[in-house]
């Protein structure tokens, strides 16, 4: 049977990779808030009563798509999908509520991270300045410090992994978010997983869990 899997995360938790391994163990559709958006850019929103008639026009205004607009966006690649671990949605109370009135979750699930470990993941990013390939200080560090594996250009820290940057993301985080991990505590559905540890510690909790539901 198809499973229908939430993975919550602050930025920085792990979110991302561990949700394309899930996707993969289980055969399920991995959708992303940011994915769904692309596919559907050009989605006729007209009858919504909203400032443009596309989810494309928000994007290349530089504005916030309106949640009613992501609502709707998730809801259609939801139903695409026969079973899914969704990523990045929802992002506050309003779209908690929405999820559960359009879909039933078999898990929802929260990588527990600490704050010092967070702004330690995000600031020890570093891109290649040539190529875009990634590097982490600690985790996944270049043969030569500072230099890219990939193409031997210089490698740089982006202006949003600076810490005041990732500080007020995790501000934002915690201000938005939090809400909707603390809503599936207390309606007993949220399985906290031990998010500090090894990517393939963490994964193997995340497997247990889901095969536990």
């Amino acid at each position: 049977m198809s499973k229908h899997i939430l993975l919550l995360g602050a930025p920085g938790a792990g979110k991302g990779t561990q949700s394309k391994r899930l996707a993969a163990e289980f055969d399920l559709e991995h959708v992303t808030t940011g994915d769904a958006l692309r596919a559907n850019k050009d989605m006729d929103i007209s009858y919504m009563d909203t400032e443009f008639d596309t989810p494309r026009a928000y994007m290349e205004a530089g504005e916030l798509v309106p949640d009613a607009v992501v609502n709707e966006i998730v809801k259609t690649a939801l139903s695409q999908a026969d079973g899914y671990v969704l990523d990045g949605y929802p992002r506050n109370l309003d779209q908690a509520e929405y999820l559960s009135e359009i879909t039933d979750l078999d898990a929802a699930l929260f990588l527990d991270v600490n704050e010092e470990e967070l702004v330690d993941r995000l600031t020890g990013r570093r891109v290649c300045s040539e190529c875009g390939t990634s590097f982490h200080v600690e985790f996944s560090p270049p043969a030569e410090e500072g230099v890219c594996d990939a193409c031997g250009g210089e490698l740089v820290q982006r202006d949003d992994d600076s810490e005041d940057t990732v500080r007020e993301r995790l501000r934002v985080y915690y201000e938005n978010t939090e809400p909707v991990v603390e809503h599936y505590r207390e309606r007993g559905e949220l399985v906290e997983i031990d998010g500090e540890g090894t990517p393939d510690e963490v994964f193997d909790e995340i497997v247990d869990a889901v095969d536990d539901e």
